[in-house]
């Protein structure tokens, strides 16, 4: 496994990310402990969850079933790079959810007993709060940090803008500042290259991509469908939900068939080459590989194994034209 740093801080994580969505959702307490056996017998120290996955949504399930596998063993927890998320709430109560410095407060102090750890690697703000001030977020914050309870800050879903608000607000408030940002990027979505891409290489943040098979559309559909079989929901169909690729390929047919046709000239299955294809991007530190089961998480480690030439990532980019490069130059002069 290779690693890289976490944008511009100076941890090490490694190439892929192992999702934890589905666990707890589509994958069984177990299931999950062998999957994440298996991430650190093969090199993968970063783990990323949220306190929202799993079922009951918004419950912790991920996160107990994760503080359940740390406990199991002891070492677990020190070699893994933890990450993971607030923002969402069960919405009972009106504190319960978004980014107000009580809700920092309570939300952190529940990951940290779900997850049987005294502290967080990366806390990641899931969504833009426009209600909550960045002085009131970044104070928040760095009393968290100040305490040893989070060693960095990431964002997720964040536009290149937020990006540029929040590592504002952090120099003027003294604050070291998010160091990554995860964002839907694959090769059938690369809106965020316009804006959010440059924002993240500008001011140092390890780009995350989450739906790396845009829900299944890039693993192979269309081969399954003409064998007979159904879709199979691919390694990140929990977070973009059940039956995504079905809906959409009525839109995409011809670009998936093309896809599927140069990847099997490749010779490499297609979910391979989609994760292939992200860790070629120079933002991009770690796509985010969210397994059902521990065969689609072996297929996502050989993904860090193949290397593209400029010939290849040439087609792919005429299946799955992007929108021309970054801002402004990509729909001006």
């Amino acid at each position: 496994m290779e690693y890289t740093h976490l944008g511009r801080s100076g941890v090490s994580v490694s190439r892929i990310c192992l999702g934890t969505m589905n666990f707890g959702s589509y994958t069984e307490p177990a299931d999950a402990h062998t999957i994440m056996n298996y991430a650190l017998e093969h090199g993968v120290n970063f783990f990323d969850t949220a306190n929202t996955y799993g079922r009951p949504r918004a419950e912790g399930v991920t996160e107990s079933i994760i503080g359940d596998w740390f406990a199991g063993a002891p070492g677990r927890r020190d070699k893994v790079v933890l990450a993971t998320k607030l923002y969402g709430g069960k919405g009972d109560w009106p504190n319960d959810r978004f980014l107000s410095a009580l809700n920092i407060r309570q939300a952190c102090e529940a990951s940290l007993r779900r997850l049987q750890t005294d502290h967080i690697d990366l806390y990641q703000m899931h969504h833009v709060d426009r209600q909550t001030s960045w002085a009131e977020i970044w104070e928040a914050l760095s009393v968290l940090r100040a305490q040893g309870k989070v060693i960095y800050f990431g964002s997720s879903n964040f536009a290149g803008w937020h990006i540029a608000q929040a590592q504002e607000a952090a120099r003027r408030h003294g604050a070291f500042g998010i160091v990554s940002e995860q964002s839907l990027y694959n090769l059938a979505e690369r809106t965020v290259e316009l804006e959010v891409l440059p924002a993240c290489q500008g001011y140092g943040l390890g780009v995350l991509p989450w739906s790396p098979l845009h829900g299944g559309l890039l693993g192979g559909i269309l081969a399954r469908q003409a064998a007979g079989g159904a879709a199979d929901p691919t390694a990140d169909s929990g977070r973009s939900g059940g039956g995504r690729a079905a809906e959409m390929i009525g839109d995409r047919r011809e670009q998936v068939a093309a896809y599927e046709a140069f990847c099997a000239e490749l010779g490499t299955p297609p979910a391979e080459v989609a994760l292939a294809w992200l860790l070629h991007q120079p933002a991009v530190t770690a796509p985010i590989a969210g397994p059902r089961t521990l065969d689609q998480f072996e297929h996502a480690l050989r993904a860090a194994t193949i290397k593209l030439d400029e010939k290849a990532l040439s087609r792919l980019d005429e299946i799955f034209p992007g929108p021309g490069g970054a801002a402004p130059e990509a729909y001006a002069w």
